[in-house]
């Protein structure tokens, strides 16, 4: 009997209620300046108070279950100054999309350098004699064309910084990093995951040059120790002495540097 008893519980399954599904939807928002913007709404079952956030993909409001829809358009009018002036600090300095004779120039390593176009049969981005730059491209060249030779540049030239900086970084690190990858992203300016792959984003090479180097030392200095404890802090500081200035810089500057780079490499 007991033996039938431990089959009917193998064979009988145990009936779950699905969980809630997260819900999306874009609402038009009016900013305290007249701009008009699409703020995301998010009704997310893990949400346990609303929440309204900014970062370089727009504004996003999350809601719990509970929440009304009302309440939630309370809330952003209750925080229409601060989402104004968020939106304020992610300007992109007035760049725009990258665009053929159009551009006149680019922003690398905290400046704005100036940039002459010229035809030639494949897009490509390099340096001109006079210390601006030159972009080749064929007149028929699509934005896509033109955004990829502007990335495949940026990101060369955050190879060459990283190739100048590391040698002296390596001394007292347990190992070097596995590879070194740059991406776009919304947040972070730099990772290192597990496999000791060294994530950098690619805004940095738009960023001063002190600056980058801080978040190049700051993850390397994580091959010691994963976590921020005050044993990692003291390891930046040993490396990289100015690093609250850096730090400082970021928070002033991090979101156009970001939305910049947006403007010009959408995809």
């Amino acid at each position: 009997m007991r033996r039938m008893r431990s089959l009917f519980r193998l064979l009988t399954t145990t009936r779950t209620e699905p969980k809630p599904a997260i819900q999306r939807d874009s609402i038009g928002f009016v900013l305290a300046d007249g701009r008009r913007i699409d703020v995301l709404r998010v009704r997310d079952p893990r949400a346990r108070r609303i929440k309204l956030s900014v970062d370089e993909r727009g504004a996003r409001l999350s809601l719990p279950l509970r929440a009304s829809l009302v309440s939630g358009e309370r809330f952003l009018f209750e925080h229409r100054d601060w989402l104004t002036a968020q939106f304020a600090a992610q300007a992109s300095d007035g760049i725009e999309p990258l665009r053929r004779d159009a551009t006149s120039a680019l922003p690398l390593r905290g400046a704005m350098l100036p940039l002459r176009w010229e035809s030639a049969r494949a897009s490509r981005l390099d340096f001109d004699d006079g210390g601006g730059l030159l972009f080749r491209a064929p007149a028929s060249a699509g934005e896509a064309a033109l955004q990829r030779a502007l990335r495949d540049f940026y990101e060369a030239q955050g190879r060459a910084d990283v190739g100048r900086w590391l040698p002296k970084y390596l001394s007292g690190l347990p190992r070097a990093p596995r590879r070194i990858v740059f991406k776009r992203t919304s947040s972070q300016w730099g990772s290192l995951a597990p496999d000791d792959t060294l994530m950098l984003d690619l805004a940095l090479v738009l960023a001063r040059p002190s600056a980058f180097e801080y978040v190049l030392v700051h993850e390397l200095c994580h091959l010691l120790h994963a976590d921020h404890s005050r044993r990692f802090w003291r390891e930046v500081e040993a490396r990289f002495p100015a690093w609250r200035e850096e730090r400082d810089y970021f928070h002033a500057e991090g979101r156009r540097l970001k939305a910049s780079l947006r403007a010009l490499v959408s995809g």
